[in-house]
């Protein structure tokens, strides 16, 4: 079974991905969407644990709940599928701040520094495998 796509007026095939496939992409997801919204409620909520480490990275505590906050709109859109590329691209920006905030205290490399990195590459991975428009538009392979 393939998909069709009606961008000009004229339907074109798409490549299938099989129901197999599909449930990766949305098991990843919920683990993902898991991980993100235990951090940003964790945030919000500005526990004292959270609250510290925010601070030993350099950040002042009133940006906790920012943080929380900013990380939560782009997960709610990253779970909307007419928005998910948007939302995927804005957790891409989250991570690599992340990933900056990281560097600047001098972070291990594999185990914490590279974390959000594997979280980005897992956030594209969920969304390549259950979104018919993604495949459609990096289409690998043609």
């Amino acid at each position: 079974m393939t998909a069709t796509t009606r961008t000009t007026g004229t339907a074109t095939p798409t490549a299938p991905v099989g129901r197999t496939a599909r449930r990766v992409g949305v098991v990843l997801t919920g683990l993902v969407t898991l991980f993100l919204l235990f951090d940003s409620v964790t945030k919000l909520l500005q526990l004292p644990m959270v609250v510290e480490a925010t601070r030993q990275m350099g950040f002042p505590d009133s940006t906790v709940p920012i943080i929380g906050a900013t990380l939560l709109v782009c997960l709610v859109l990253y779970l909307v599928p007419r928005t998910a590329v948007l939302g995927a691209v804005l957790l891409t920006g989250y991570l690599g701040g992340a990933v900056c905030a990281q560097l600047r205290i001098e972070a291990p490399v594999f185990s914490t520094l590279l974390f959000p990195v594997y979280f980005g590459v897992l956030v594209w991975l969920g969304l390549y495998l259950r979104s018919i428009a993604l495949r459609e538009l990096v289409r690998i392979g043609s």
